[in-house]
């Protein structure tokens, strides 16, 4: 069985168990014992986040940025990428807030949640917008890592990833392999806590079920309906942006792309469907000279839903809360959002997960602790996580080869070789 399949069986079993000894004598009692362990597990990954984080955005900025510069391609596909992360960022923003007012979550299930995590660590206060404004550039990079200041660290990290490109290469070299080696270190020690997953995950579920009832069910599909949505609207985008940037007919990048989508929805893999997406990109003219440094690219450093999607799940927990989020609350999270997509660079879904919501929710002030329920349905909003990228990735490599004058260029024998076996599109 694997890890996300354990993971979320001991949320059903939790969940289950909770609901049939609620109105038990010992089932509040065995909650309350239980509830320390789930948090406790938490505690396990939190503890990682900041470092992690850092040397996840040092390694993949500093390594991105300097492909960029050693190529025109990869340059105008980085731009490029960028901008479309920053735009899903802010649509998450904007979307999942009118998504939750037009289909709220039923009164009595997000009530009952509410009350379900009673040791839930009460949220700093946010500043307003001028203290937002002010608080951007940290004055101690260490005392903002100390205070899980989120939103200056992140700014601090990236200035000294970009700052790493204009310094000597040998000495590059140095920093990234050591910020590389504590992310590599990090990992490690978020793939134990993971490994004990089943057992945080079941003790927290199994406190909600007690607490909230079978309400608990209804409000996780609510979620992954909600974020989702976000994700679908994202991976929708990148067939008007095909259509006005690459100027392909909607009809032959749907056909092109499909196939690509069924590898991305049968893996959850963006790394395994690198061929396909290849083959795609090749049946809609794009040379080997533009897909051959745009799509590696896009696999290493590009995750279209992900910013939309990952404010998408605090802005949920948000709401599960009742929390009245103000726009200096949502800003932050926004620009972490759009920063920290770069930590999500070749690890497992769980894995990013974690690394990539955890920051939004310090930098909003929202609590972590539903995080221990929301990563055990991951998989499903992954899906679209993962045929959205793939999707916007082959429309990201049409645009740039539009733009770039490629779609002019004769044919070369890697494109001949690559279009062999391909039907016509």
């Amino acid at each position: 069985m694997s890890q996300a399949a354990r993971i979320l069986a001991a949320l059903a079993l939790g969940l289950l168990l909770g609901i049939a000894t609620a109105k038990t004598g010992w089932g509040p009692r065995a909650a309350d014992l239980a509830e320390p362990v789930g948090h406790l597990w938490l505690s396990g990954l939190q503890m990682t986040i900041v470092p992690l984080i850092v040397a996840l955005l040092v390694t993949g900025i500093a390594e991105g940025a300097e492909a960029a510069r050693g190529s025109r391609v990869a340059g105008r596909s980085f731009l490029l990428m960028v901008a479309i992360l920053w735009f899903s960022a802010i649509l998450g923003g904007v979307m999942t807030p009118l998504l939750l007012h037009l289909f709220p979550m039923p009164g009595h299930a997000a009530e009952a949640l509410r009350s379900a995590l009673t040791t839930a660590k009460p949220v700093d206060a946010v500043p307003g917008f001028g203290d937002f404004l002010r608080s951007i550039v940290p004055s101690n990079p260490v005392t903002a890592a100390a205070e899980d200041q989120i939103l200056p660290l992140v700014v601090f990290a990236t200035a000294f990833a970009f700052a790493l490109t204009r310094i000597p290469a040998d000495g590059r070299r140095r920093v990234v392999e050591l910020f590389r080696a504590v992310a590599e270190a990090m990992i490690v020690i978020v793939n134990w806590v993971l490994w004990l997953g089943p057992i945080g995950v079941f003790a927290l579920a199994y406190v909600v079920g007690v607490r909230a009832g079978g309400g608990a069910f209804g409000a996780l599909l609510h979620y992954i309906a909600i974020v989702s949505s976000v994700g679908i609207v994202i991976w929708a985008l990148a067939y008007p942006l095909a259509a006005l940037a690459a100027r392909l007919p909607l009809g032959r990048f749907a056909r092109a792309v499909a196939p690509a989508q069924a590898v991305a929805f049968s893996t959850q893999s963006s790394l395994a469907t690198l061929p396909q997406m290849l083959r795609s990109s090749e049946r809609l003219g794009v040379p080997v000279a533009a897909s051959g440094v745009t799509l590696p690219l896009a696999v290493a450093l590009f995750r279209a839903t992900g910013p939309g999607m990952n404010t998408a799940v605090i802005l949920y927990i948000a709401h599960w809360y009742g929390m009245a989020l103000s726009p200096a609350q949502i800003a932050m999270g926004v620009v972490v959002a759009a920063i920290t997509t770069f930590s999500a660079i070749s690890l497992p879904g769980q894995v990013s997960f974690v690394t990539n919501t955890a920051p939004i929710a310090l930098a909003m002030g929202v609590p972590l602790e539903p995080l221990v329920l929301l990563i055990a349905v991951e998989t499903v909003p992954d899906l679209f996580r993962t045929v959205g990228n793939v999707t916007m990735d082959v429309a990201v490599a049409a645009t740039v080869a539009r733009r770039g004058g490629f779609d002019e260029a004769p044919l070369t024998h890697e494109d001949r070789l690559l279009g062999e076996d391909s039907p016509p599109p």
